[in-house]
Protein backbone atom coordinates (compact mmCIF):
# COMPACT_ATOMS: atom_id res chain seq x y z
CA UNK A 1 0.00 0.00 0.00
CA UNK A 2 1.32 3.43 -0.94
CA UNK A 3 1.93 6.16 1.63
CA UNK A 4 -1.08 8.12 2.80
CA UNK A 5 -1.44 11.02 0.34
CA UNK A 6 -2.23 13.42 3.17
CA UNK A 7 0.89 12.50 5.15
CA UNK A 8 3.47 14.90 3.78
CA UNK A 9 6.04 14.85 6.59
CA UNK A 10 8.09 11.99 8.01
CA UNK A 11 6.31 12.06 11.35
CA UNK A 12 2.89 12.12 9.67
CA UNK A 13 3.82 9.13 7.52
CA UNK A 14 5.05 7.24 10.56
CA UNK A 15 1.82 7.91 12.43
CA UNK A 16 -0.26 6.87 9.42
CA UNK A 17 1.69 3.67 8.90
CA UNK A 18 1.56 2.73 12.58
CA UNK A 19 -2.18 3.45 12.78
CA UNK A 20 -2.87 1.29 9.75
CA UNK A 21 -0.67 -1.49 11.13
CA UNK A 22 -2.53 -1.51 14.46
CA UNK A 23 -5.97 -1.41 12.84
CA UNK A 24 -5.05 -4.17 10.36
CA UNK A 25 -5.11 -6.60 13.28
CA UNK A 26 -8.70 -5.55 13.99
CA UNK A 27 -10.22 -4.99 10.54
CA UNK A 28 -9.35 -6.93 7.39
CA UNK A 29 -8.16 -4.49 4.73
CA UNK A 30 -7.97 -7.00 1.91
CA UNK A 31 -10.78 -5.33 -0.06
CA UNK A 32 -11.49 -1.69 -0.92
CA UNK A 33 -14.44 -1.75 1.48
CA UNK A 34 -12.16 -3.16 4.16
CA UNK A 35 -9.66 -0.38 3.60
CA UNK A 36 -12.39 2.22 3.99
CA UNK A 37 -13.57 0.52 7.18
CA UNK A 38 -9.98 0.62 8.47
CA UNK A 39 -9.64 4.34 7.82
CA UNK A 40 -12.98 5.05 9.47
CA UNK A 41 -11.83 3.13 12.55
CA UNK A 42 -8.65 5.22 12.59
CA UNK A 43 -10.69 8.43 12.20
CA UNK A 44 -13.00 7.57 15.09
CA UNK A 45 -10.66 5.60 17.35
CA UNK A 46 -13.52 3.11 17.61
CA UNK A 47 -12.95 -0.50 16.41
CA UNK A 48 -16.71 -1.09 16.47
CA UNK A 49 -17.20 1.51 13.76
CA UNK A 50 -16.08 -0.94 11.07
CA UNK A 51 -19.30 -2.87 11.55
CA UNK A 52 -21.45 0.23 11.14
CA UNK A 53 -20.35 1.02 7.57
CA UNK A 54 -22.65 0.23 4.67
CA UNK A 55 -21.80 0.18 0.93
CA UNK A 56 -24.73 0.20 -1.50
CA UNK A 57 -25.02 -0.19 -5.27
CA UNK A 58 -21.34 -0.66 -6.17
CA UNK A 59 -20.42 2.47 -4.25
CA UNK A 60 -16.65 2.01 -4.25
CA UNK A 61 -16.46 1.35 -7.98
CA UNK A 62 -18.74 4.31 -8.67
CA UNK A 63 -16.69 6.59 -6.43
CA UNK A 64 -13.38 5.65 -8.03
CA UNK A 65 -14.84 6.09 -11.51
CA UNK A 66 -16.15 9.53 -10.53
CA UNK A 67 -12.77 10.59 -9.15
CA UNK A 68 -11.20 9.43 -12.41
CA UNK A 69 -13.61 11.70 -14.30
CA UNK A 70 -12.59 14.58 -11.99
CA UNK A 71 -16.17 15.35 -10.99
CA UNK A 72 -16.90 18.03 -8.43
CA UNK A 73 -17.14 17.05 -4.77
CA UNK A 74 -19.72 18.99 -2.74
CA UNK A 75 -19.46 19.01 1.06
CA UNK A 76 -21.98 20.12 3.66
CA UNK A 77 -19.52 22.01 5.88
CA UNK A 78 -16.10 23.57 5.58
CA UNK A 79 -14.47 21.04 7.89
CA UNK A 80 -15.18 18.37 5.29
CA UNK A 81 -13.98 20.57 2.43
CA UNK A 82 -10.70 21.24 4.22
CA UNK A 83 -10.27 17.65 5.37
CA UNK A 84 -10.55 16.04 1.94
CA UNK A 85 -7.07 15.64 0.50
CA UNK A 86 -6.24 17.81 -2.50
CA UNK A 87 -3.50 15.39 -3.64
CA UNK A 88 -3.92 12.46 -6.00
CA UNK A 89 -6.96 13.71 -7.89
CA UNK A 90 -8.28 16.62 -9.97
CA UNK A 91 -11.72 16.98 -8.42
CA UNK A 92 -12.89 20.44 -7.38
CA UNK A 93 -13.91 20.28 -3.69
CA UNK A 94 -16.60 22.84 -2.88
CA UNK A 95 -18.61 23.64 0.24
CA UNK A 96 -22.32 24.37 -0.14
CA UNK A 97 -22.20 26.95 2.67
CA UNK A 98 -20.86 29.36 0.04
CA UNK A 99 -24.25 29.27 -1.72
CA UNK A 100 -27.96 29.65 -1.02
CA UNK A 101 -27.96 32.27 1.74
CA UNK A 102 -30.99 33.91 0.11
CA UNK A 103 -32.87 30.60 0.09
CA UNK A 104 -32.09 30.07 3.77
CA UNK A 105 -33.41 33.54 4.64
CA UNK A 106 -36.56 33.19 2.58
CA UNK A 107 -37.52 29.64 3.53
CA UNK A 108 -36.01 29.15 6.97
CA UNK A 109 -34.28 25.90 6.04
CA UNK A 110 -30.77 25.21 7.32
CA UNK A 111 -27.87 26.83 5.50
CA UNK A 112 -26.58 23.44 4.35
CA UNK A 113 -29.96 22.45 2.93
CA UNK A 114 -30.19 25.83 1.20
CA UNK A 115 -26.73 25.38 -0.27
CA UNK A 116 -27.60 22.07 -1.83
CA UNK A 117 -30.88 23.50 -3.10
CA UNK A 118 -29.03 26.39 -4.74
CA UNK A 119 -26.59 24.02 -6.43
CA UNK A 120 -29.09 21.39 -7.53
CA UNK A 121 -28.27 21.80 -11.22
CA UNK A 122 -24.60 21.11 -10.52
CA UNK A 123 -25.09 18.01 -8.36
CA UNK A 124 -25.86 15.66 -11.26
CA UNK A 125 -22.99 13.18 -11.57
CA UNK A 126 -21.11 14.74 -8.65
CA UNK A 127 -19.89 13.27 -5.37
CA UNK A 128 -21.99 14.54 -2.46
CA UNK A 129 -20.41 14.38 1.01
CA UNK A 130 -22.46 15.01 4.15
CA UNK A 131 -20.87 14.30 7.52
CA UNK A 132 -22.64 16.75 9.79
CA UNK A 133 -26.10 17.80 8.63
CA UNK A 134 -29.00 15.33 8.63
CA UNK A 135 -31.29 18.08 7.33
CA UNK A 136 -29.12 18.41 4.24
CA UNK A 137 -29.08 14.64 3.75
CA UNK A 138 -32.89 14.63 3.78
CA UNK A 139 -32.95 17.54 1.32
CA UNK A 140 -30.63 15.74 -1.08
CA UNK A 141 -32.70 12.55 -0.74
CA UNK A 142 -35.72 14.56 -1.87
CA UNK A 143 -33.79 15.77 -4.90
CA UNK A 144 -32.78 12.22 -5.75
CA UNK A 145 -36.38 11.06 -5.51
CA UNK A 146 -37.18 13.81 -8.01
CA UNK A 147 -34.60 12.52 -10.49
CA UNK A 148 -31.18 13.73 -9.38
CA UNK A 149 -28.44 11.14 -9.90
CA UNK A 150 -25.18 11.87 -8.08
CA UNK A 151 -22.21 9.67 -8.87
CA UNK A 152 -21.83 8.85 -5.17
CA UNK A 153 -23.53 9.94 -1.97
CA UNK A 154 -21.35 9.72 1.15
CA UNK A 155 -23.68 10.34 4.11
CA UNK A 156 -22.50 9.92 7.69
CA UNK A 157 -24.32 12.68 9.62
CA UNK A 158 -24.10 12.44 13.39
CA UNK A 159 -26.59 13.19 16.14
CA UNK A 160 -29.95 12.36 17.63
CA UNK A 161 -32.26 14.33 15.34
CA UNK A 162 -32.77 12.63 11.97
CA UNK A 163 -29.18 11.35 11.69
CA UNK A 164 -30.04 7.64 11.76
CA UNK A 165 -33.24 8.20 9.79
CA UNK A 166 -31.60 10.25 7.05
CA UNK A 167 -28.91 7.62 6.50
CA UNK A 168 -31.53 4.88 6.36
CA UNK A 169 -33.35 6.88 3.72
CA UNK A 170 -30.15 7.24 1.70
CA UNK A 171 -29.73 3.48 1.76
CA UNK A 172 -33.27 3.02 0.43
CA UNK A 173 -32.44 4.93 -2.74
CA UNK A 174 -31.09 3.23 -5.83
CA UNK A 175 -27.85 5.20 -6.02
CA UNK A 176 -24.26 4.40 -5.05
CA UNK A 177 -23.91 5.35 -1.41
CA UNK A 178 -21.61 4.90 1.57
CA UNK A 179 -23.24 5.41 4.94
CA UNK A 180 -23.08 4.30 8.55
CA UNK A 181 -25.82 2.92 10.76
CA UNK A 182 -27.32 4.71 13.74
CA UNK A 183 -26.64 8.01 15.48
CA UNK A 184 -22.86 7.80 15.28
CA UNK A 185 -20.87 9.24 12.39
CA UNK A 186 -19.58 12.73 11.71
CA UNK A 187 -17.41 14.71 9.36
CA UNK A 188 -14.19 12.78 10.19
CA UNK A 189 -15.90 9.61 8.96
CA UNK A 190 -17.09 11.22 5.72
CA UNK A 191 -13.63 12.64 5.10
CA UNK A 192 -12.02 9.27 5.83
CA UNK A 193 -14.27 7.60 3.26
CA UNK A 194 -13.42 10.08 0.50
CA UNK A 195 -9.71 10.14 1.28
CA UNK A 196 -9.47 6.37 1.13
CA UNK A 197 -11.32 6.35 -2.20
CA UNK A 198 -8.79 8.87 -3.50
CA UNK A 199 -5.95 6.74 -2.12
CA UNK A 200 -7.29 3.64 -3.88
CA UNK A 201 -7.79 5.57 -7.12
CA UNK A 202 -4.27 7.00 -6.96
CA UNK A 203 -2.78 3.54 -6.48
CA UNK A 204 -4.76 2.06 -9.35
CA UNK A 205 -3.82 4.89 -11.71
CA UNK A 206 -0.24 5.32 -10.54
CA UNK A 207 -0.80 8.92 -9.46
Amino acid sequence: MADDLGAVTREAREISEKSRYIVSSIVDGGTPEGRIRQRCVIATGDPEFAGLMRFNNNAVEAGIAAIKRAVSIFTDIRMAQVGITKCGHNCNVRCVLDYGSDIARETGVTRTSAGFMALEDELEGAIIVIGNAPSAALTVCGMIRNGLKPALFVATPVGFVNAAESKELVRSLYIPSITCVGTRGGTPVAVAVVNELVHIYAEECGV
